[in-house]
């Protein structure tokens, strides 16, 4: 990967150029509040200065302002102070100047010039004021001290911005390598994990960045999508393993039929397999409206639903069943609001549960069913007599096709409890099993919006 074209990288040279920028501005104010000061304050004394001489000339008229500033002259107490009395054809009366200064003319104002009198030569600024008489007065000083201090700032601004360039590229560098480096890491990992690896997974610092984040997240994907195939490879095996038992007892009573055989035994086999065909046509029914559920593509139907009336219903289509059975079905339904939800699959959910609960539960047994309030939600369970299950199982009987071996051979297509996962999903209803000290409760708990 190019250097140049990392984001890491450019991200460094723009912030080294924001720094750049605004080092500049803070280098303008610095200037503003140091060598603008000091000119102004420059300005002012040769303000005050002149205004003197002005008051001397006033008062005490041509010789005695050239006694003034040869007395100043004389005391050296400014040496960077430059005067100049002149008459009007600009020949020097008195001050430290032998000429009047090139490039300066006589109108009154302020003059930056340079002082090609002293070895070397050395800027210089100045005041012109006219007198009467045609007489012209020019006060200034040396600011040779301003310019060296200007030019040092200006040259440490420059050493500075080149800095700043310098540690801005070789940061940007090490950051892009650093970066290039985690995510060359994370591009391995992922091609490894296409590559059949399975159980590859991003390597975790501890340092709780965000490619630390990143990693976590990562792997909680691949962890999610190597359960799903374990899972496909499952349903897999466990469809070819159902479907093989109905399927040779349905060749098995075809072949019969087509064989010589009485009316009596015809029908029989028929029958036989008719049950074997509705078996398979119950099992692809389940695992294609679970399918549906799951991905996301079923249509949600959702109205007001009375549990109530639904529990009332199930216990209804199951009577007849548990009196055969000489199983007893309790129930106790509180006054509970309705929730939204589909009317049909929280029915099948509700008769799965049940058919379950017939199935395990001893002659003589109890079923019991209620329903109540709880923290804006609706609870229905369902408890039975039944002994329960291993603690180890209690995760792995949602899971399609399981079917726990308690109570002798497992019986049922394993696809019941799968469908009840699925509907709680759906209705981002919470589904929980436990045993209990006779058997095993399985609850689900609506929410009411």
């Amino acid at each position: 990967m190019n250097l140049l074209r990392t984001t890491a990288f450019q991200l460094a040279l723009l912030y080294a150029v924001m720094l750049i920028g605004s080092t500049m501005v803070v280098a303008v104010v610095l200037y503003w509040a140091t060598i603008g000061y000091l000119q102004r304050q420059t300005d002012t004394t040769i303000e005050v200065e002149i205004a003197g001489l002005r008051e001397q000339y006033q008062q005490r008229g041509l010789n005695g302002l050239v006694r003034v500033i040869r007395e100043r002259l004389q005391s050296a107490e400014d040496p960077g102070a430059i005067y100049l009395f002149a008459d009007r054809r600009l020949r020097p009366l008195a001050g430290n100047l032998p000429a009047w200064p090139e490039l300066v003319n006589r109108a009154d104002g302020w003059h930056t010039f340079t002082n090609q009198h002293r070895q070397p030569p050395v800027p210089a600024r100045a005041r012109v004021l006219l007198l009467p008489e045609g007489l012209v007065l020019l006060v200034g000083r040396d600011v040779s001290d301003l310019r060296a201090l200007l030019q040092r700032g200006f040259t440490a601004l420059l050493w500075s911005g080149g800095l700043v360039v310098l540690l801005g590229l070789l940061g940007g560098a090490l950051l892009s390598r650093n970066v290039r480096s985690r995510v060359d890491t994370l591009n391995q990992v992922m091609q490894a994990f296409a590559d059949g690896e399975f159980q590859r997974r991003v390597p975790v610092r501890g340092t709780d960045d965000e490619f630390d984040q990143l990693a976590a997240s990562l792997n909680a994907m691949l962890d999610r999508t190597n359960q799903l195939m374990e899972d496909v490879r499952h349903v897999g095996d466990s469809i070819a393993h159902e479907l093989r038992t109905p399927l040779t007892r349905l060749r098995h009573s075809l072949e019969q039929i087509a064989t010589d055989i009485t009316v009596e035994d015809m029908r029989e086999q028929a029958l036989q397999a008719t049950e074997d065909a509705d078996r398979l046509l119950a099992i692809f029914s389940a695992l294609l409206r679970i399918a549906r559920i799951e991905s996301g593509t079923y249509k949600r139907r959702f109205e007001p639903v009375s549990l109530a009336q639904l529990i009332d219903d199930a216990v209804e289509m199951y009577d007849v069943v548990a009196e055969e059975a000489g199983i007893e079905i309790r129930q106790e339904i509180l006054p509970t609001p309705v929730i939204p939800g589909d009317r049909d699959l929280i029915f099948q959910a509700m008769a799965n549960l049940l058919d379950n609960a017939l199935k395990h539960t001893p002659a003589g047994g109890i079923i019991s069913l209620n329903l109540s309030p709880a923290d804006q939600s609706a609870v229905f369970s369902i408890a039975d007599t039944g002994g329960g299950l291993p603690t180890s199982e209690i995760d792995l009987v949602t899971r399609r096709f399981y079917r726990s071996n308690v109570g002798g051979q497992p019986s049922g297509s394993g696809l019941g409890l799968s469908l009840v996962n699925a509907v709680a999903q759906l209705h981002t209803a919470q589904l929980k099993l436990e045993n209990t000290d006779l058997g095993l409760q399985v609850s689900l708990r609506f929410p009411l919006a």
